[in-house]
């Protein structure tokens, strides 16, 4: 199995069903759907559930209350439903991540969805032309274990309406200030098995995460000119008090792996270059498009 898609939620309504079966519509067809539910109470949330595999009735003999469960969906035997307490959206996919069968890994949230139906059939692609192939899963897994990838692309904004492109060149400074989002990558499963998300941070997790797995797991990072996703936007990390603790975790995530004289030249260029006014622009709908648009000019892609 190439693909282990990751949906986590907590009363996300008729998003849930939004989002799964944007991954239904794929082309390409070698995949699971790991659904991760944190206790979600609202009826529109569970009956999507439901629809999905979960079966409440069969909950209320768990051992413990903490304790989840794992159903075979049958609207389609390649998704699974998981229910179960959580300490927030990073722990809910840490908990998915023990399911993980798949080759790669990717996570799509609650409202957002692939840009279009080939999405996953052309990933495939540049993994194999890039990866290859082993004579075995066993083989793939052991030459993932050497060569760990992350795979990625663009996603496209819905709430500006606005192609956001990734940098084509994963270095030090594109770790510092613009890594692509986690709606436009696809990790080696290895990555994830071999450590998952820091719970300590609340915004930053996947942005740590990411730096872990350049700098320590020494992750080989491939650009695909791919649109892969639609980003909803204005979620978690948007409100006004998580862009302040996004700010404070950033500056403990990069002094954690890098060192303290590249991080203030980083911090001293961003100042000058009005990194403050060039976010503000990249947010307004009237502006995010022209914004963009010079980025991938700059970015040659």
């Amino acid at each position: 199995m190439t693909f282990s898609i990751i949906v986590v939620c907590l009363n996300a309504g008729e998003k849930l069903h939004e989002t799964v079966e944007s991954i239904l519509n794929q082309t390409e067809q070698d995949y699971e759907v790991i659904i991760k539910d944190g206790g979600s109470g609202d009826d529109a949330t569970r009956a999507c559930l439901e629809r999905y595999g979960w079966q409440p009735d069969k909950e209320r003999g768990l051992r413990s209350e903490g304790e989840a469960a794992l159903r075979e969906g049958p609207v389609d035997r390649r998704i699974r439903v998981y229910c179960g307490k959580d300490n927030g959206i990073y722990d809910g996919m840490n908990q998915a991540l023990r399911f993980v069968r798949g080759e790669y890994v990717f996570f799509l949230n609650c409202g957002d969805r692939f840009y279009d139906g080939e999405v996953l059939a052309r990933v495939k692609e540049r993994i194999r032309e890039t990866a290859g192939t082993g004579a075995s899963p066993e083989e793939r897994i052991s030459a993932d274990r050497q060569m760990p990838y992350i795979f990625y692309g663009n996603v496209y904004e819905g709430r500006t309406g606005t192609l956001i492109p990734s940098n084509p060149v994963i270095d030090d400074f594109a770790c510092y200030r613009n890594l692509p989002c986690h709606q436009a990558c696809f990790y080696s499963a290895a990555l994830m098995r071999d450590r998952g998300f820091d719970t300590d941070y609340i915004v930053r997790a996947d942005y740590e995460h990411f730096l872990w797995c350049y700098y320590e797991a020494h992750a080989r990072t491939i650009y695909m000119p791919l649109t892969i996703a639609v980003y909803e936007g204005g979620g978690f990390s948007e409100t006004r008090e998580n862009e302040k603790r996004s700010k404070a975790e950033h500056r403990v995530v990069v002094s954690r792996y890098m060192p303290a004289g590249r991080v203030f030249r980083y911090r001293m260029f961003m100042l000058l270059t009005l990194a403050p006014l060039r976010a503000w622009i990249a947010k307004n709908p009237v502006t995010a498009k022209v914004y963009q648009s010079v980025k991938k000019r700059l970015y040659k892609t």
